[in-house]
């Protein structure tokens, strides 16, 4: 299995628009001051909520794709 040395890369390249655009929804509907740059001044319970929430978000989605259900929010 190749080994993928940073974790900031996406599996898919096209994907990282919509990642990132998610990333920010996801940091606004908890009220968290993502901006775009430097977020230094964050803390690690303020990104890694956002990081959470999204994969749980994520795994929401793909469970309704499996169950056929195609209602229930944007699909990612």
């Amino acid at each position: 299995m190749p080994s993928n040395t940073s974790s900031n890369k996406a599996v898919v390249p096209e994907a990282k628009g919509a990642l990132d655009r998610f990333k920010y929804e996801v940091a606004n509907e908890l009220g968290v001051p993502l901006t775009d740059g430097y977020n230094g001044n964050l803390t690690s319970k303020q990104n890694g909520s956002v990081g959470g929430y999204m994969v749980k978000k994520m795994i929401e989605a793909q469970e309704r794709q499996m169950s056929g259900n195609s209602q229930g929010g944007q699909q990612y």
